[in-house]
């Protein structure tokens, strides 16, 4: 495995911080999944498996370090959907500081895997 910047493991701190918020993103998109939909309990589960299983799958598939496909161009639209569309979510459950603060985190941590002293090369 091969060092980053500040680390001799292979990731650094923005590194955890990303793994972090995309859990943080996943919770989100269920909770909101969750409450979006209106009806009997298998329904409520279906609809949580079905937007973190697509979630998951295209972050796999595009997005991940180790991603399936190496597509530059579909990483940032898949992250941009799912951190975003998390940021989206938030708004419909969360105050409104809490949820600036989070497209803050947001923001800031997926720039700085791209630019910066933590940048992924």
């Amino acid at each position: 495995m091969q060092a980053t910047a500040g680390s001799e493991w292979g990731f650094n701190v923005n590194d955890v911080v990303a793994f972090l918020v995309e859990l943080a993103a996943l919770t989100l998109l269920g909770t909101w999944a969750w409450r979006a939909v209106h009806g009997p309990t298998p329904v409520r589960v279906l609809a949580v498996v079905v937007v973190i299983g697509a979630a998951l799958t295209l972050w796999s598939l595009f997005a991940a370090p180790k991603a399936t496909f190496a597509i530059p161009a579909a990483a940032v639209a898949v992250k941009a959907l799912v951190l975003g569309g998390s940021v989206l979510a938030a708004a419909t459950m969360l105050p409104a500081l809490v949820v600036i603060g989070w497209g803050a985190v947001v923001v800031l941590n997926t720039t700085l895997i791209y630019v910066g002293p933590f940048a992924r090369a």
